[in-house]
């Protein structure tokens, strides 16, 4: 028999978990409504012989109740259809009557669940209702039983208040969770936009400054065979050198991305996977810095434009975000010097002050065509429409804080100023 009980109590509890919350609510409220009725019809049966007819007594006390089962579906029909079974009592003056708990339960739900007007007329029918049932037979004149029922309304009067309060309460926090998450999704939205545009700068300032030396350096080979081969296999050399240089950098760039866990317990890390990751950070080399100018300068020499540097002031220790994008901003100009202004000469200064760093590079300009072959129109005037180079270095001044002068000098030739600050 116990075995059979917690069978049906299991499938029971299956069947009420199964269920969605709104239904769950209607089996709850069935549930107190149903035991509510027995409850009221088991206070009567004593005095059963002393009311007539006992029937009626009893099915009206019982299905004052029953309404409960849809009080939070529809709060305000529940009431009515509780209270005209009250009512119907009082009125045949049966005595005996048990606790009003459906009527006030459902009076209840509305203050809980209702709009305030619909709330404040449903006050006043229950006062109206209330004063009604005392003046009915089997009322005393005493007002020990007004005040009982005053009593229990206004008990669940304020019992539904304080229950719209915090289910009020509970959905504000709610929203303002659902706020929150939804301002975290768009500031990892924004960083990752952010990751990505600054990785994209990466990819063209690395690309673009090594593949325009290799493109330079292959028109040259062209241009020297077969008459000096001595010459074109130099730029041979350097085309490899610079491939080379620019496939370190970009496994240098891509192994930021790919070295984000070190955990040698993850499975995506044994140890052979490790070993050939050990193996290829040793091949990376150290981040580019403003302190390394020298191995560009070396790049475009050997490309064909001379270069002169100078240093003022003392070097000093930049944030990781200058530092590269001040490192970028000479290898950009350099780069468009070369492909720009064939023939010219360029020179890069450094000055570091009290609170920023500046850096200028500028070229001659183009010697004639009949010098160095033909000219690229593309940075004429000034213009920014050869690419994303120039744009990408604003870009990258902005993103610093600093401030960015580009355009031709007077004396002929171009000039990228940029001023960083040092933090």
């Amino acid at each position: 028999m116990t075995t059979r009980g917690q069978v049906l109590a299991g499938r029971a509890a299956a069947w009420y978990s199964a269920l969605p919350p709104r239904r769950k609510e209607v089996a709850q409220d069935t549930a107190l409504a149903v035991t509510l009725a027995l409850l009221n019809l088991m206070s009567l049966l004593p005095y059963q012989s002393q009311m007539h007819p006992a029937w009626l007594a009893l099915f009206l006390v019982s299905v004052q109740c029953l309404p409960l089962a849809i009080r939070r579906l529809w709060p305000v029909p529940a009431s009515i259809l509780c209270g005209i079974p009250r009512s119907l009592y009082d009125t045949h003056g049966f005595g005996f009557a048990p606790l009003p708990l459906g009527p006030a339960i459902a009076f209840a739900t509305i203050a809980e669940r209702s709009r305030w007007w619909i709330r404040w007329p449903a006050v006043c029918f229950t006062a109206v209702g209330i004063a009604y049932g005392q003046t009915t037979p089997g009322h005393t004149d005493e007002p020990y039983d007004a005040i009982v029922q005053v009593f229990i309304f206004g008990a669940a009067w304020g019992i539904g208040m304080l229950s719209r309060g915090r289910r009020e309460s509970m959905a504000a926090v709610a929203r303002r969770a659902e706020r929150a998450e939804a301002e975290l999704a768009a500031a990892a939205y924004r960083a990752a936009a952010a990751e990505r545009l600054r990785i994209a700068r990466e990819l063209h300032d690395v690309v673009a400054h090594h593949v325009s030396l290799i493109a330079v350096q292959a028109e040259a080979v062209g241009a020297l065979l077969p008459s000096r081969p001595v010459e074109a296999a130099r730029s041979a050399d350097l085309i490899a050198t610079t491939a080379r240089q620019a496939m370190t950098e970009l496994r240098r760039l891509l192994g930021v991305l790919r070295f984000t866990s070190s955990d040698p317990s993850h499975p995506s890390h044994p140890s052979v996977q490790d070993q050939h990751h050990s193996e290829e950070r040793s091949r990376l080399t150290p981040a580019p810095s403003i302190t390394r100018l020298d191995e560009v300068f070396a790049f475009v020499r050997e490309a064909g434009l001379p270069v002169d540097s100078d240093v003022r002031g003392s070097p000093t220790a930049l944030s990781p975000g200058v530092d590269l994008t001040a490192y970028r901003i000479v290898q950009e100009a350099l780069t468009n010097a070369l492909r720009h202004a064939p023939g010219s000469t360029a020179c890069v200064n450094v000055a570091y002050e009290a609170d920023c760093v500046t850096v200028r590079i500028t070229d001659t300009g183009a010697v004639p065509v009949s010098a160095a072959g033909p000219v690229s129109a593309t940075r004429a005037n000034g213009s920014l429409a050869h690419g994303y180079g120039l744009a990408g270095i604003a870009e990258r001044v902005a993103s610093c804080g600093g401030t960015l002068t580009l355009g031709p000098v007077p004396s002929g030739g171009f000039a990228v100023t940029a001023r960083l600050p040092l933090t």
